[in-house]
């Protein structure tokens, strides 16, 4: 008989109670900006599985809500201080399938694949174009060369408008019926696509909506009422709510090339 005890006692090296000690517990509030992001992981996958299956609108219509849903995690997850590089990695993976791989899946089986390998390429460069982008924002976020001003632009088209306005071309085919599945309209509708291809992975600044702050107290009641009208556009005109968003956001980037120059000159 050996008064030590064995040695495979601790298979792992340590007690149990000292390896118990090693796992720390995790905060609720890191978990719930994680479950979003996953949500709208999951939406990206329903949008490409709707896709295949020949419901365009339904796949629109996740996309879009995945795009609402990513617009919300980051500030749920800085509200309740639960931010982490575990989470940032996860939303750009996430954001790749949402807004990279489902509107380029969507597109291409919504009318561009009339051109087939043309219109097959056309998707493939949206892709890209989207991973490129992810991809520079995921080195630059955290660089402290990067002057506080410039947080109040993206560099490039940032993913979600890139994927709501990329599909422009799939709304107004259901908008203009038989009109749209003209060969013309779809090589216009390739031609746009890799516009919007472009501006992603392009250096042209877009305004950051991440500058939005508090709403002044004698402007509450007229955003709500803005908010509501806006949901309630939506939901019984979806398509055409998304055909004007597209057209609106289009019209920003002058401006926000304008704006992007004069705040370059002031800072020297």
């Amino acid at each position: 008989m050996h008064d030590t005890e064995p040695q495979n006692a601790y298979p792992l090296g340590l007690p149990a109670g000292e390896r118990l000690r090693r796992f720390k517990a995790v905060p609720l509030r890191l978990l719930i900006p994680n479950l979003i992001t996953l949500l709208a992981l999951c939406l990206g996958m329903t949008a490409i599985r709707f896709a295949f299956e020949g419901a365009i609108v339904w796949a629109v219509t996740a996309i879009a809500a995945a795009a609402v849903l990513d617009g919300l995690d980051g500030r749920i997850a800085r509200a309740l201080k639960g931010t982490s590089r575990f989470g940032a990695e996860l939303d750009s993976l996430a954001d790749f399938v949402d807004f990279g791989v489902a509107p380029g899946i969507v597109l291409y089986f919504s009318g561009l694949d009339r051109m087939v390998s043309l219109g097959w390429l056309a998707s493939l460069v949206f892709c890209i174009a989207c991973a490129l982008r992810l991809a520079r924002f995921n080195v630059t976020v955290d660089s402290p060369d990067v002057p506080a001003w410039r947080k109040n632009f993206f560099v490039g088209m940032p993913a979600p408008a890139g994927a709501i306005v990329g599909m422009l071309p799939v709304y107004l085919r259901f908008l203009l019926s038989a009109r749209a599945h003209e060969p013309r309209f779809v090589a216009l509708e390739i031609a746009y696509v890799l516009v919007i291809a472009l501006l992603m992975a392009s250096r042209v600044p877009h305004f950051s909506g991440k500058s939005i702050g508090r709403v002044p107290h004698q402007y509450v009641a007229v955003v709500l009422i803005g908010l509501a009208v806006a949901l309630l556009l939506i939901v019984n005109f979806p398509l055409q709510s998304l055909v004007a968003l597209s057209l609106a956001y289009l019209a920003t980037i002058p401006f926000s090339v304008r704006r992007f120059l004069a705040m370059q000159r002031e800072n020297g």
